[in-house]
């Protein structure tokens, strides 16, 4: 189905928004103050990152590696502070990216603000800092990491997740002259896209399948895509929190992209980026577009396959033989199928269909059903 490998040729120089992962690490269950924060950098034209509750130093550090971000910031409601907030600087210096500044909000004694920053914090934000302010310092931050950056010339090393990490940024920035000569992929590889509505389950379906494929020693690649907003340029790129491992795991890589205007339920250099995946060693690489609708149909131009999500009742037979998204599918997953209606959009879905292109009933949140779904993609793979 996929057009052809794009190349990583030469391109224009993209400005980027800046990207801040937000991370609420700790065990107090409140994220009220996180997600405003989160929604005032979308609003101010930020690709936000947010991983979500109960967060650990260790899976924080590590999604901040993989999504390249221009800041870190953490939540704290715990007053571990003094305790947590050391150990995120430790082991951003442990997995070499000592250059991100580390910021941290929460109700941080003013007695404790030294301390934090003689330990390498780079801002303390408490409940009554203006948020102009935050913006302000997290904007100052990030210029000054990406002046850092782009003083260093070297071509990023793709066997290290820092490095891959940053060939991915530089392509989205335009910079491919930099990346060097890519290596081959060292066995079969196969880009799998999932694509459906808003809301119906692609990004659970995709964290599930992604560990089930690591149970099978698979090395796994997410490049996950959310809307850019239209009035501000700003996302907030929350598929992450979905599929994150509760632990750092070498052989899951997740990148986060927005989708910068582009049409059809893509972000910008989809395809070189899955290149890149691949020349790292990634075997499986999934796709997550945008909440699709019917005529979103240009994943069909980076992926081997396409999977279309879709929900009990969201249809019937008329619906699924209209043009467009159903025609492009390699295969189905009906997810939530525990839900009343599971059976009649199955058989209605085979009735329209003029095919044998599977259906797969599951239920991505249980975890339920996803076996068969494996070994097709596993099968696929090697027929590839």
């Amino acid at each position: 189905m996929r057009r052809g490998r794009t190349g990583c040729d030469g391109g224009m120089l993209v400005t980027r928004p800046i990207r801040v992962l937000i991370s609420k690490i700790g065990l107090d269950g409140h994220d009220r103050g996180a997600k405003l924060i989160v929604r005032n950098l979308r609003d101010a034209g930020m690709a936000v990152i947010y991983t979500g509750l109960f967060q650990t130093p260790a899976a924080t550090v590590y999604s901040a590696l993989q999504e390249d971000v221009d800041v870190l910031g953490v939540s704290v409601l715990s007053a571990a502070h003094m305790s947590i907030m050391p150990e995120v600087v430790r082991l951003c210096r442990a997995v070499g990216i000592a250059d991100t500044p580390v910021v941290v909000g929460g109700i941080v004694p003013e007695q404790d603000h030294r301390l934090l920053k003689d330990a390498g914090i780079a801002g303390v934000f408490n409940p009554g800092t203006p948020t102009k302010t935050i913006i302000e310092s997290i904007t100052l931050l990030a210029q000054e990491r990406r002046g850092r950056r782009d003083a260093n010339q070297a071509a990023p090393d793709l066997t290290t997740a820092t490095g891959l990490a940053r060939a991915i940024t530089l392509l989205t920035d335009g910079h491919e002259d930099r990346l060097g000569a890519l290596p081959e992929p060292v066995g079969p590889a196969i880009r799998i896209g999932v694509t459906g509505s808003p809301g119906v389950g692609k990004s659970t379906l995709i964290g599930r399948l992604a560990r089930d494929l690591r149970a099978r020693g698979r090395r796994v690649a997410v490049i996950a895509i959310d809307p850019t907003s239209p009035l501000t340029g700003g996302s907030l790129l929350g598929d992450r929190l979905r599929m994150m491992p509760a632990e750092p795991d070498d052989g899951m890589f997740v990148r986060s992209l927005s989708s910068a205007g582009e049409a059809g339920g893509l972000a910008p250099k989809t395809a070189e980026i899955a290149q890149l995946l691949e020349a790292a060693g990634f075997e499986m690489i999934l796709i997550e577009t945008v909440g699709a609708g019917q005529n979103d149909v240009a994943v069909r131009n980076v992926a081997d396959h396409v999977l279309l999500l879709l929900m009990p009742s969201a249809g019937d037979a008329v619906q699924f033989t209209k043009a467009g998204v159903v025609e492009i599918a390699t295969g189905f997953v009906v997810n939530k199928a525990d839900l009343p209606g599971a059976d009649k959009t199955i058989k209605d879905l085979r009735y329209a269909l003029d095919d044998d292109r599977p259906i797969w009933p599951v239920n991505s949140l249980r975890g339920e059903g996803l076996e068969p779904l494996c070994e097709w993609i596993e099968q696929t793979r090697q027929r590839s």
